[in-house]
Order: structure tokens, then C-alpha cells, then sequence
């Protein structure tokens, strides 16, 4: 968690550029009050970076490979890296903030830990950690999500924690995240909420950037071993509320000969009316806390948002994204749900990699990139598809009859 203190970071009250800060109800002020006044002084202990990178390494796996993917370099004409946080313990890179936050969480003397999750990797983490901590652990999913995310489930209903089911609006995870604040309004004293993406009120989205920018310390050092420089051409990262992409541009973004970009779900069409492309379609308002880019009618009303990944399923946009964004320092894709399918099984073909729903769809924008054969490309590998293998069977060639 190297500091870089520059534009693209936040400032005092917590807002890159025009986008972030802390819209909160009374209830919570006193809670990320105090979180916002002790993270940054806690996380840089000494006894805290020493249990953090101690548990990276021999618990969550850490570093993470960087791999040369020859065939689909190949095949795209450039030279691509893949990132592989599909490997971290839990199979994806949300176990590097959940981590953080619960060893915060200990030394703000929290006992009782919520969380939100979509796609189910955040919630599968912060179970994890808070079976290794001995703490309650409450996570609230979308019913939708719960049944096309099952294994997720079992998995954290395995590790101790209690699933809870948001059945408002469309079931997804802005619904998960409504009841977690919920939750938290009635119980501000003992329980800590670990956010689980790059978004809510400040200190949230610069602290789970910190946790995360792991992802591209190593980076760095791995490129430079593998080609002898540190900094790719491009950095190629999916975006819900965007923490993987956080994490992996993280250290890169004061470079700006770095092309960061970012892909968001088309799900059915951008313009289908069944859509998750955030900056695309969104305008800027507040959701969960932050001022940001969201996708709102011409009342302020949530747009509700489409995609066949869970992760992606979100109608807001980190504020940090939101900003590189607006000042052109990110460029954004959008992947449709085909294509998405499409990509992973190509992926897992040419490979021998099952990835996740979500970085499907970074896979998938490769080919529209115009890359060169010089290019160096990172593509953040942030999950593996195991969890949604459900849905990839809908889709397998083999399991269609002939006519």
C-alpha cells in the first residue's frame, strides 16, 4: 500500500474531483466518522502491514501469478498478460480487502461483521475471514443472485455466516446493499460493514483501493521480470462498482503513458433498456452514499440495471472511476451478455482457464481494442467461473440436441 498522493486520489472529504464524499443518514455519521478519522493511521502500523502481508502470502496465496497467455496473444496480436487473481484463496481478488478490513475492524473493536454481495465472491470472502477470526458474520444477497449464485451460497452458509435475502426492487446487489445500510443504521455500535467494492461513503472507496492495490504492486515488479519494464500499454479491468480495476490501476495512476481501460455490461444492448453500462447511460447523482455516475430517470429515480453476471449487476459506478472517466484518464467498453458467454468459453478452450462471469467481458472487448503486435496488455483476471457454472451450462454447445 504504497502512498501516491495525486490527483487521482482523494481529498479531504474524501471526493475525486467532482465525484464522492459521504452522504449519509445521522444514524451512521458517528461509525464512518470513526472509521474515516482511524483508517489511515491504523493501516500503516507496523503490526497491522505485518499480519496484512503476512496473511496475503500464507493464507490468500500472494503474489498472484502474472501469466503470458501464448494463444491468445496469438490470436488477438499483441502481447497479453493475464493477472491471476482467480487464484487467490476463495477465487477471487475481493479476499485482499476483506483481509484489511477485518483486521480494522479488530482494532475498532467491532464483533459483528455484515456485508453485501452479488456475484457471491465478496460474501464467500468475508466469511472466510471471519470464520479465521471467530467473528458473526451477517451477508446480505439478492434473491435473484442467491438462486443463480448457489454454490456461493453453500459455501458461505459452510463457513458460518448467515444469508440474508433482499427481495426489493430487482433483487440484485443495489438491493443487498440497501438492506446491509439498513442493517448498520440499527446496529452503528458493535457491528463493522465491510463494503465490498470501490464505492459507498467516504473512507470506503479509497480504503478498499488501498487493500486492493496489491494487485498492481505486483504487477510492476512481475512485468518488469518477465520484459524488463514496469508499465504495460494497456490495463484492462471489468467495472461493477470497479475494485478489481481499482486495484490493478491503482499504482499506475500517475503513468499516463498507461491506458487503463475499463468494461462495463451491456447486458442485452446498451440501449436495450436492459443494460448495466454505468457511464454510458448514467448521469451523476448519489447511490449508497457517494456522489457519483449512476443510471437514473429524469426524476432521480435508480434505473434498474441488467446483466447475466451478478458482479456487474450494479446501476452506480465507483466515484475513482467515475472521475478517470470524466477527465479521460480511463476509457470505457461495454460487453453484452453474448458476448460474455461467448469470450469465456473461447477463453477456456485457447487457455484451459474458466473465468469468471465478470472478466468475461473484459475478455471480450480484446479484439475491438485495434491492439498492436508490440502492445503489452494486463488483463486483470479478478475471478474463476466455477460459481457460475450454472450458467455457462445454460450455453454449452454440447448440451444442445440436434434438430
Amino acid at each position: 500500500m504504497n502512498e501516491q498522493q495525486n490527483k487521482y486520489h482523494p481529498n479531504q472529504s474524501g471526493y475525486f474531483g467532482e465525484f464522492g464524499g459521504a452522504f449519509i443518514p445521522e444514524m451512521l455519521h458517528a461509525n464512518v466518522e470513526n472509521l474515516r478519522s482511524r483508517y489511515e493511521e491504523i493501516i500503516k502500523e507496523e503490526s497491522f502491514q505485518k499480519e496484512y502481508n503476512a496473511l496475503l502470502k500464507d493464507y490468500v496465496g500472494r503474489p498472484t501469478p502474472l501469466y503470458f497467455a501464448k494463444r491468445l496473444s496469438e490470436e488477438i496480436g499483441a502481447q497479453i498478460y493475464l493477472k491471476r487473481e482467480d487464484l487467490c484463496h476463495t477465487g477471487a481478488h475481493k479476499v485482499n480487502n476483506t483481509i484489511g478490513q477485518i483486521l480494522l475492524a479488530q482494532r475498532l473493536g467491532k464483533t459483528r461483521i455484515i456485508a453485501e454481495t452479488g456475484a457471491g465472491q465478496h460474501g464467500v470472502a468475508t466469511a472466510t475471514v471471519c470464520a479465521l477470526m471467530g467473528l458473526e458474520c451477517i451477508v446480505y444477497m439478492g434473491e435473484v443472485d442467491i438462486a443463480r449464485q448457489a454454490p456461493n451460497v453453500q459455501r458461505m452458509k459452510m463457513l458460518g455466516a448467515t444469508v440474508r435475502p433482499a427481495l426489493s426492487g430487482s433483487k440484485t446487489l443495489k438491493d443487498a446493499t440497501n438492506e446491509a445500510i439498513r442493517d448498520w443504521i440499527d446496529n452503528p455500535e458493535d457491528t463493522h460493514y465491510i463494503i465490498g467494492s470501490v464505492v459507498g461513503p467516504h473512507p470506503y472507496p479509497d480504503m478498499v483501493a488501498r487493500f486492493q492495490a496489491i494487485i498492481s504492486e505486483e504487477m510492476k515488479w512481475q512485468l518488469k521480470e518477465k520484459t524488463g519494464k514496469e508499465n504495460p500499454d494497456y490495463i484492462v479491468a471489468c467495472v461493477g462498482g470497479g475494485s478489481n480495476a481499482a486495484g490493478a490501476f491503482y499504482h499506475y495512476l500517475n503513468d499516463e503513458d498507461v491506458q487503463l481501460v475499463l468494461v462495463e455490461a451491456a447486458g442485452e444492448g446498451v440501449d436495450s433498456g436492459k443494460s448495466a453500462a454505468t457511464s454510458i447511460l448514467g448521469s451523476q447523482g448519489v447511490i449508497h452514499g457517494s456522489m457519483t455516475l449512476l443510471m437514473q430517470d429524469e426524476y432521480g429515480q435508480i434505473v434498474e440495471p441488467h446483466s447475466i453476471s451478478a458482479g456487474l449487476d450494479y446501476p452506480g459506478i465507483g466515484p475513482l472511476h467515475a472521475h478517470l472517466i470524466k477527465s479521460k484518464r480511463a476509457s470505457v467498453y461495454a460487453a453484452t451478455d453474448a458476448e460474455a458467454i461467448q469470450s469465456a468459453f473461447h477463453i477456456t478452450k485457447i487457455e484451459g482457464i474458466i473465468p469468471a462471469l465478470e472478466t468475461a467481458h473484459a475478455f471480450a472487448i480484446l479484439p475491438k481494442m485495434n491492439l498492436k503486435s508490440e502492445d503489452v496488455v494486463i488483463v486483470n483476471l479478478s475471478g474463476r467461473g466455477d460459481k457460475d457454472l450454472n450458467t455457462y451450462m445454460q450455453f454449452q454447445p454440447n448440451n444442445k440436441t440436434d434438430e
